[in-house]
């Protein structure tokens, strides 16, 4: 059996890991900054359901804590769940928030773009909150 390969994908940005964190957990601004979820996204008690690529999802974040995490499960149409491990970590320049992305089923190309999609995320999480660089 091969091992799943893990990329944490990161990215500084110039506010306080606070401002970060109360932005990215807000349900009412993912679609700012999270392309895979950014239509249709509504509210079911403390589930989100989005409208992506793949279809109807859900999202089930941490509950709102004092230390960055904002991991979040997403169940599939197929009824898989994907585990997405997420952080908002103090950087001396600001905030640094850390996407663990898993190779799940997928080639190496597959991963390396499911990798660039993260990254265009997190530049547009930054650009919400701070403005466009």
């Amino acid at each position: 059996m091969t091992a799943m390969r893990s990329r944490h994908v990161s990215l500084v940005i110039p506010a306080s890991a606070q401002e970060v964190y109360a932005f990215a957990a807000d349900p009412d601004n993912l679609a700012a900054w999270a392309a895979g979820l950014a239509a249709g996204v509504r509210r079911d008690g403390d589930l989100l359901i989005a409208d992506s690529p793949m279809g109807e999802v859900t999202v089930h974040f941490a509950p709102p804590n004092p230390f960055g995490i904002l991991d979040h499960d997403v169940t599939l149409p197929d009824g898989s769940v994907v585990s997405n491990p997420l952080r908002v970590i103090d950087h001396p320049e600001g905030a640094e928030v850390v996407f663990t992305v898993r190779q799940r089923d997928m080639t190496d190309d597959q991963f390396d773009a499911d990798c660039d999609a993260v990254a265009r995320d997190l530049t547009a999480l930054r650009d919400a909150v701070t403005g466009p660089h």
